[in-house]
């Protein structure tokens, strides 16, 4: 009877805890999070179609930080993350990007970018919106502009966004197009 007590113990406990757990207290992968700016690369003598950029890396501004899945790739998109305290996110976007040693192959703390660097700067209002207990709050992204800072060998001619008023809410499709 006493090793019954000690099992029989445990396992209320458990059947407690587990009953006392709602669905709201976990976020589903599924839920829809602060969403993130889409940009398509299209064709600029052909601006119906898209357009590969080839080399392509996006290097954050400020924390120069470079984006996991835009190093050194081949893509007609771009999927940037905007910072959610503030109101400007800017971007350094490199085409037929290479890494330089600097000389110095077993040392790579020197180690950088050539290509041809365009700066893109992403102005927006912020606004809090309350998804569930679990999962909080999430940003959305409104009155969004994007400008290409101008260079003497700018790649990327020109920008269109995809509405007038232009919001970041959702992933399902382009905000902005840039021709190249």
């Amino acid at each position: 009877m006493k090793y019954f007590k000690i099992l029989i113990i445990p396992l209320v406990l458990i059947a407690i805890l587990s009953i006392s757990c709602e669905r709201d207290d976990i976020c589903a992968e599924s839920t829809p999070t602060t969403p993130r700016l889409i940009i398509d690369f299209i064709n600029a003598s052909n601006p119906d179609n898209n357009k590969n950029v080839f080399g392509l890396v996006a290097v954050g501004v400020g924390n120069d930080f470079v984006l996991a899945d835009f190093n050194i790739v081949t893509t007609n998109d771009l999927i940037l993350p905007l910072k959610t305290d503030d109101n400007t996110t800017q971007y350094i976007i490199i085409k037929e990007a290479s890494v330089n040693d600097n000389d110095t192959p077993d040392d790579t703390s020197d180690d950088f970018y050539d290509g041809n660097q365009d700066i893109i700067t992403i102005n927006y209002s912020r606004e809090e919106v309350y998804v569930s207990r679990a999962c909080g709050f999430k940003t959305i992204f409104k009155n969004v502009t994007l400008t290409i800072e101008p260079d003497s060998d700018n790649w990327m001619l020109s920008r269109q966004p995809a509405t007038d008023n232009q919001s970041v809410e959702d992933e399902t499709a382009a905000h902005f197009t840039i021709s190249h």
